[in-house]
């Protein structure tokens, strides 16, 4: 490859990652790759909480199906038997069924079911924080893996140019142009250039291994896509924000139905029975209908003490999260901005370094300068170039970032 072919590859390299980051929007996969929204369904799909959603919310569905019963509690069937078998034996017994079952207190009922409707929803906003978190996971190892690729690359281009170079030098050095000295140095670059590739190999190695340990396979024909950049300001919608918001409805219902059980529940008693005194003498019938009713205690004040305080420290927990929530925002939102300039500073400066770059690599080839100011700027060229395509990662990243605070997924 001629080394200007290699410039014309740094410079597209720069320029795609600027374009992908300044253009705001999604870039379509390339065919049979997979998009980082489709990346990110598949593994969340193999997270803990997204296999164990359909049973919690079968358990939920439960507490409403409960909290509508007409007993607080299932009722119990009470069976008892006596006899003087034991001693006298003259006959004398009595048989007693019947039913216990539980009442609801004035008002549980209603509260109850306001709770477990609570629970329900509660569990729905629980699963969508729960996605935006492993969604800032798997864009922090997403983009971590992706820099990785683009350093490997970047090396393997370097490492190419540097060939070329050196090839030249020895070709000129056996034709009596160079000294020999100046072999040496292209053969150091040369061995620098094949240290940063087996550098950017190892690290590559470990993005992959961590990549795949969160999206289960690596993805090799997946881009680095650039998500559009968030047009408005910070949303209350955001999914932490609402799952506090539900944890607080869920406390204050519990407070609320706390509140009703300042006692245990009361029991209506249903009973039929049948006795006798002896041998010789009838069976008599009774029917029988009871009412228990508990008293209240300390026990009972503690836990809707403690239910209150559960309610206000969400009720704190939640102003507190919302002002996290918006300077993440502003403070993601700011980094764009600066490192919108940083990829743009970092592209023009690259632009002017590869155009001097070509102009001593004509002098050099006419012998108009020596070799190590021919490498010096072939090395500021290359490092410019490299930190132009870094920068634009970056902003992507950013971008990236800024979605997460904001509360959006892939």
């Amino acid at each position: 490859m001629k080394p200007n072919a290699l410039h014309q590859r740094w410079r597209l390299l720069a320029a795609a990652w600027l374009m992908s980051s300044v253009a705001l929007a999604h870039a379509e996969p390339s065919p049979g790759g997979a998009s980082l929204k489709d990346i990110f369904n598949a593994a969340w799909a193999r997270q803990p909480q997204a296999v164990a959603f359909p049973a919690r919310h079968e358990a939920a569905l439960g507490m409403e199906r409960a909290a509508r019963a007409l007993t607080a509690e299932p009722a119990t069937l009470a069976l008892t038997a006596k006899s003087d078998q034991w001693r006298r034996n003259e006959g004398a017994a009595e048989r007693e069924w019947g039913i216990a079952a539980p009442l609801w207190l004035p008002g549980e009922r209603q509260r109850a079911g306001l709770l477990a409707q609570a629970e329900r929803s509660a569990l729905l906003d629980t699963l969508e924080a729960s996605r935006l978190r492993f969604a800032g996971e798997l864009r922090e190892v997403f983009w971590a893996y992706q820099r990785a690729r683009l350093e490997k690359e970047l090396a393997a281009t370097r490492l190419n140019h540097t060939t070329l170079l050196s090839n030249d030098v020895a070709r000129r050095v056996r034709a009596g142009d160079l000294a020999r000295a100046d072999q040496h140095q292209a053969a150091a670059a040369l061995s620098r250039a094949q240290a940063a590739l087996a550098h950017a190999e190892a690290g590559l190695v470990r993005a992959r291994a961590q990549w795949r340990l969160l999206a289960g396979e690596v993805h090799e024909t997946l881009s680095a896509q650039a998500e559009a950049e968030p047009a408005g300001e910070f949303e209350p919608s955001h999914a932490a924000l609402a799952e506090l918001a539900a944890r607080a409805r869920v406390a204050q219902g519990a407070a609320d139905l706390a509140a009703t059980r300042r006692r245990a529940h009361p029991e209506l008693l249903l009973a039929a029975s049948r006795d006798r005194g002896a041998h010789d003498e009838a069976w008599n019938g009774k029917l029988v209908v009871g009412l228990r009713i508990p008293f209240g205690g300390a026990k009972h004040d503690a836990a809707i003490a403690e239910a209150k305080a559960q309610a206000l420290e969400a009720e704190a927990l939640l102003a507190l999260q919302r002002e996290q929530l918006k300077a993440e925002a502003e403070i993601a939102r700011a980094k764009v901005a600066s490192q919108r300039i940083a990829a743009q500073a970092a592209s023009q400066r690259a632009e002017l370094a590869s155009q001097t770059r070509g102009f001593f690599e004509k002098s050099f080839a006419l012998g108009q300068i020596d070799l190590p100011t021919r490498l010096r700027y072939e090395n500021e060229a290359a490092e410019a170039e490299r930190e132009a395509a870094l920068a634009a990662m970056d902003l992507s990243a950013a971008i990236s970032a800024l979605r997460q605070a904001q509360g959006l997924l892939p």
